[in-house]
């Protein structure tokens, strides 16, 4: 029987193994995976985090796309009663086929740069599902999601992912962890979701709209990025200054803001009456 080729990381997959057992043996802390719960690990590679996830008892799924890693993983893990493996796209993957329950599902994964946002974006339409995720991120899309209002990292994504997540930095990852090594610094997430909204706005589509158009000129005013959806009078009255700058506002103000135009929206769509 011939021996597996070693894999080599693609460019075009983002690949970037990791293979430092601190780090790994620090994630796995993090993520505390327990007998019986249900893991999902998106982008395994070589299964270097894989090992202590599925080791933990755990039942765990794990989606790879790269058709050359499938191999390894299934001669690594694949007599395991626990572990099952999905050849595939995650952002094409519909969770729901996991039949897990309400706030059931735990998340992770090292996700490269070029899909780490609209993954994101695809698994928070998932949610409900979702008890917690841990990612590996380029350090500064984590900064971004960790953000404040009032700093240069608070904006559409900071807003978005902490609408429906608790989010918490973890720790930083240095290139050395890797092979090979990227050109940049990593960092662990945690991404919880809220089991109930606390600034829940009537259309949460309206709300990434309103973000979207206030952020797409960030250094001008609330009043000139929203003209086109809003007055000056609709912005003031729901209580917010439309001569501050997006990134000045919190997520509530928002939501206002958002809640206004679905009112104007409504109204607008009402038949007029002839008396």
């Amino acid at each position: 029987m011939s021996e597996l080729q070693p894999h080599r990381a693609r460019k075009r997959f983002g690949q970037n193994f990791l293979h430092d057992a601190g780090v790994i043996h620090r994630i796995l802390g993090a993520i505390h995976p327990k007998e019986g719960e249900r893991l999902l690990e998106i982008g395994p590679g070589q299964g270097a985090l894989t090992e202590g996830l599925v080791g933990s008892k755990a039942r765990l799924d794990v989606i790879e796309l790269d058709k050359d890693l499938i191999p390894l993983l299934k001669l690594k893990f694949g007599l395991l009663p626990n572990f099952n493996l999905h050849q595939g796209d995650a952002m094409k993957f519909d969770f729901t086929t996991l039949d897990a329950g309400s706030h059931e599902l735990r998340v992770v994964g090292n996700l490269p740069y070029n899909i780490s946002t609209p993954l994101i974006f695809h698994l928070l339409a998932h949610a409900h599902l979702i008890r917690d995720m841990h990612f590996m991120l380029q350090k500064e899309v984590v900064e971004r999601l960790a953000a404040v209002p009032g700093g240069g990292d608070w904006g559409r994504l900071s807003i978005m992912v902490q609408y429906h997540c608790r989010v918490e930095y973890l720790f930083h990852v240095g290139p050395g962890a890797f092979n090979p090594p990227p050109k940049v610094d990593s960092a662990i997430v945690r991404l919880v979701p809220h089991e109930t909204l606390p600034h829940p706005a009537k259309d949460p589509a309206l709300l990434e709209r309103v973000v979207r158009e206030a952020f797409n000129q960030r250094r001008k005013t609330l009043r000139n990025t929203l003209k086109a959806l809003m007055t000056a009078d609709d912005i003031a009255a729901v209580d917010v200054d439309g001569s501050l700058r997006p990134e000045q506002l919190d997520i509530a103000a928002f939501v206002r803001l958002a809640d206004r135009l679905a009112e104007k929206t409504v109204d607008t769509s009402k038949p007029s009456s002839n008396g």
